[in-house]
């Protein structure tokens, strides 16, 4: 490649300039070793790119100037598909795919409008299609609808705990995080270091299991937890009392579940016993609407899921360690759906249930 001097120095321009991105100045500096009669290995070797990439940016110089070594917009050079097909492509990833797949795929899709419309998109094309309406076949989601006769009294009663609590009063989030496993890996990690993440054996030791007891209060977010070795109705009353005892004198509203160690008699005694304390009961299945659900995630993803853990002893001080870090900069979780905006969205997902299950019929 034979330069003049002018084109050498606006390349050299290209590489020193400042406000030029600094992979165009690179794509510059290819231009310029190549000029330099350097083999295209080494150049590709220096560049830290593929033998591949330095012919591309070599041949758009050779075909464009430096306009070819640029940035191109998103969208240039985009397949030309017709109106009708693009319609055909969203319509059909909203049906079932062909016997036999569980879901569609960008591949699966080109196949499909080759066969029925006698047209040829590439793979590309519907990726980026999906991507522009956000379409994602690839992924799915869970869903349950609570059969609970009380479900629009409870959603209301809990959602105004949370939005707009009594004046002067306390509201608990309690919930039971069971089983948590200590799991010890047969060999020691390997630490993360430059260009490696850290890694673990894939099999592993059992040493027990144990049950968090948690209680999140929502006006402050702090977390009062405790681990036992058994989840029952006794053991949940003496966490209950550990965790309003901070509260005495105060009006204190619980929300929890319906699970049946929080309503045995023994319970139910204590609450007749201490009328400052009131149960507030999730709708049945619908235990997401417990806000303590939301720390338990962060418990999980943060401490408990990637730890190795040689004994249960481990695991319990494991969990009160992230417990006392998290109370020392606690702030409450912030809850912003009203009453009306989630009974309107099960009521839009009970209508299409209904609308699909016709289709079907039909």
């Amino acid at each position: 490649m034979e330069l003049t001097a002018a084109q050498l120095e606006e390349l050299r321009d290209l590489t020193y300039c400042p406000d030029v991105p600094a992979t165009v100045g690179g794509r510059a500096r290819i231009v310029l070793w190549y000029a330099e009669k350097r083999p295209k290995v080494e150049i590709a070797a220096m560049a830290g790119v593929s033998r591949p990439t330095v012919d591309v940016w070599l041949a758009r110089y050779a075909a464009d100037g430096i306009a070819g070594l640029l940035e191109r917009k998103r969208g240039a050079g985009r397949e030309q598909v017709p109106g009708r097909i693009r319609a055909r492509i969203l319509a059909a990833t909203r049906s079932a795919p062909p016997e036999g797949l569980s879901h569609w795929s960008s591949r699966e899709m080109v196949k499909f409008i080759a066969r029925t419309e006698k047209v040829t998109v590439s793979h590309h094309y519907v990726a980026t299609l999906w991507r522009e309406v956000g379409l994602k076949p690839q992924r799915q989601g869970t869903f349950k609808l609570s059969r609970d006769p009380e479900f629009a009294d409870k959603v209301g009663d809990i959602v105004g705990l949370y939005l707009d609590p009594p004046g002067g009063a306390v509201v608990l989030s309690v919930d039971e995080k069971t089983q948590i496993q200590a799991l010890d890996r047969t060999q020691p990690l390997l630490p993360i270091d430059f260009g490696m993440t850290e890694k673990r054996t894939h099999d592993y030791v059992r040493h027990g299991t144990t049950n968090l007891f948690a209680a999140l209060n929502v006006g402050t977010g702090e977390v009062f937890g405790d681990c036992r070795p058994t989840r029952d109705g006794a053991q949940f009353l003496a966490f209950l009392k550990r965790a309003v005892k901070p509260h005495a004198g105060k009006e204190i509203h619980v929300v929890l579940d319906n699970l049946s160690t929080h309503a045995t008699p023994e319970v139910q005694a204590w609450l007749a016993d201490n009328p400052c304390v009131s149960f507030h009961f999730t709708p049945k299945g619908s235990s997401w609407m417990n806000m303590v659900e939301t720390w338990f995630g962060l418990i999980t993803r943060q401490s408990i899921r990637r730890g190795t853990f040689t004994s249960v002893k481990v695991l319990i001080t494991r969990i009160r360690d992230y417990i006392t870090h998290w109370n020392a900069t606690a702030k409450p979780f912030e809850w912003t759906a009203t009453a009306d905006e989630i009974l309107a969205k099960v009521a839009l997902t009970q209508t299409n249930i209904r609308k699909l299950v016709d289709n079907n019929a039909k």
